[in-house]
Order: C-alpha cells, then sequence, then structure tokens
C-alpha cells in the first residue's frame, strides 16, 4: 500500500511538473538603453498578449561590459540600444546572435538591419540643424556648419557621443576621410563654447542666446514641445532637416538584438517580432515622438506638424564600417578640447 502510495504521488509530481516549468520559463530578459517611460507600455501590451513577463534591466551605458563579465551566464535575451554605434558594439564584441524571423526581416527594410541578421532597427530619428527663430526659415546642410559666417554661433555635445560619431562616420562614407576632418576642424572653429551636455541643452543655449545653432536628434523636439518647463527652450528654435537640396538628411536608430546566450530564446524572439508589429510601432510612434521603421505606421501628428523631409539612404552598416575613423577623427581635431 505505501508502494503504491509512493507511485502514485510520483506520477502526479511528473504531471504537475512540465506545467510548473513551462509557466517558470514563460518570461524575457530584457537590457535596454531605453527609459523605462518610453518602453514599458510596450511591454505590459505584450504580456497581456501572450502571458509572457517581461524583465527589464535599465542602464546609460556599459551593456557590452556586463554582457562580457557575465558570459554564458547572462540572463539577458533581449538587448535595445539607442544608436547604430551601440549596436555595432555589441555585433563586433560577438555579443549577440542571428535571428532568423521572416517576419522581422519583412517588417525592417533592408538598410536599417544586419546583413547577418545579427540587429534589427525600430524606429529611427533625425539628426536635425535646430536654428534661432531670429533667423527665419533657413535651408542648410552639414556641410554648412563650417562655414565661417557661423563663426561662435555652434554648440553640441561632445564629439565622442554616440549621437555624433554617427553623423561624423556618415560624413565620411559620403567625402571620405580628408574632407571630413577639413570639415571638423571647420566646425571647431565656429563652436560658441566647449561641446557640452545633452540635446536638449544645446536647444536651451539657444534659448539664452548663447548661439544660433545646434546638433539635436527630432524625437528631442518633441520632448521638449510637451514638457511644461522645456517647451520654452522648444519655442525659441526651428527644426531644420538637413541637406534636403541633395542626398538628405542623416538618420540613426533605435535598435534591438538578441543576447549571444539567451536563455529564454523562444520568448525573446516573439518579444522582438512584436516590437516590430503594427501595434508596437504606433505606440513607439505616438510615445517617443519616432518615426517607426514599419512601412504604413503613420507618425504622431505632433512629429507629422514637422513636416515631411528626405533622408539619407546609406545603409546603416555603410555608416557603422566608418565608426572607428570616425572616432580617430575627432581626436585628430581636438574637438572636444
Amino acid at each position: 500500500m505505501f508502494k503504491k502510495t509512493l507511485i502514485n504521488s510520483a506520477l502526479a509530481i511528473c504531471a504537475i511538473l512540465p506545467t510548473f516549468l513551462a509557466q517558470a520559463g514563460e518570461e524575457v530578459n530584457v537590457y535596454s538603453y531605453r527609459q523605462a517611460n518610453l518602453v514599458k507600455p510596450l511591454f505590459d501590451v505584450f504580456t497581456d498578449q501572450t502571458g509572457v513577463k517581461v524583465n527589464v534591466v535599465f542602464a546609460k551605458k556599459g551593456m557590452a561590459e556586463r554582457l562580457a563579465r557575465e558570459g554564458i551566464h547572462s540572463p539577458a535575451d533581449v538587448l535595445l540600444t539607442t544608436d547604430i554605434s551601440r549596436l555595432i558594439e555589441l555585433k563586433d564584441k560577438g555579443l549577440v546572435q542571428r535571428v532568423d524571423s521572416s517576419t522581422i526581416e519583412q517588417a525592417v527594410p533592408a538598410h536599417l538591419q544586419a546583413e547577418d541578421d545579427t540587429w534589427f532597427a525600430l524606429t529611427t530619428r533625425v539628426r536635425n540643424i535646430y536654428s534661432s527663430k531670429r533667423l527665419g526659415d533657413i535651408d542648410i546642410s552639414y556641410e554648412d556648419l563650417a562655414d565661417k559666417k557661423w563663426q561662435g554661433r555652434i554648440c553640441t555635445r561632445s564629439g565622442k557621443h554616440p549621437y555624433t560619431v554617427a553623423l561624423v562616420a556618415s560624413m565620411i562614407a559620403h567625402h571620405g576621410e580628408t574632407k571630413t576632418l577639413e570639415w571638423l576642424k571647420g566646425v571647431k572653429a565656429n563652436l560658441a563654447r566647449k561641446p557640452q551636455g545633452n540635446d536638449r541643452g544645446q536647444v536651451q543655449a539657444i534659448h539664452q542666446n548663447l548661439c544660433d545653432l545646434s546638433l539635436g536628434n527630432s524625437y528631442y523636439f518633441g520632448n521638449m514641445l510637451t514638457n511644461k518647463d522645456q517647451k520654452e527652450w522648444a519655442d525659441a528654435v526651428n527644426i531644420n532637416f538637413p541637406n534636403q537640396g541633395d542626398r538628405g538628411a542623416h538618420i540613426n536608430v533605435s535598435g534591438v538584438a538578441l543576447a549571444k546566450h539567451a536563455p529564454n530564446k523562444a520568448n525573446a524572439i516573439k518579444l522582438m517580432e512584436f516590437l516590430v508589429s503594427e501595434q508596437a510601432q504606433q505606440m513607439y510612434a505616438e510615445t517617443n515622438m519616432e518615426y517607426p521603421v514599419r512601412e504604413g505606421v503613420k507618425v504622431s501628428d505632433l512629429v507629422a506638424s514637422w513636416g515631411k523631409f528626405k533622408a539619407d539612404s546609406l545603409p546603416l552598416t555603410e555608416v557603422a564600417k566608418n565608426r572607428k575613423a570616425a572616432i580617430k577623427l575627432l581626436d585628430q581635431a581636438k574637438f572636444d578640447l
């Protein structure tokens, strides 16, 4: 009788165990450079639809170093980044793996994804030139920033910031290293102050009459316009889409990749596929003031009010190839000194 009871108990445990394991495994771990308020609404919808819990670790920097340190024991499944430079860093350090998903490949334009399927863009943003409203409407290019007429009139953040590095890398792709170095020296000569602060800080500087032009990502304009403490800054500038008469404005991306040692790979790919769905892309557009990568998804009304623009069609893989060269030129130009 006792033996029979043990057998029945064992059978009962075996019947329960697979269900328990399945429930325990219904999660996905995300390492993110994106702020909580920008991505949590997306994750909440994903969990509601799939039952998969999303655990998020937010970081301002050091994602690659953390992943390398954790190695095969890393709990990370999905990696969210805020620009092409960080995506390429993860790839170059062997911290991501290929994703085989026709759903993602069909949703993301070819020039906004890795050739080997190791990363994919989720949204795009423009590297705009902001100008003081005192100047009225202007037609300007990135090349114009080196024109002597802007001497002492430009503000920008550090040259070593990934957003700046990506822009310089695109200039190398279009003009070569020699001309880009000459351009960098010209821009540096036109700075009103030493590179400092963030993109919003440059718009604030224009508002304070410290400069007339600045570089900044497009979504910051929307964020400032909807921020009661910063709207006054945004109201002092115009947002300009550079190089509309030739190649188009430089764009960067927020992107996603699958961690090399992802312990919840199936759920990770499921989340990545959700992030390029029409629903998620629409949420991204409304919440982040960015441009969705999926064709047919509308931008927010505020972003649409800035008008349509021509984007540089240069593949981001080509931009990424010049990342190290861009850093080298920034050092040679002593841009931040």
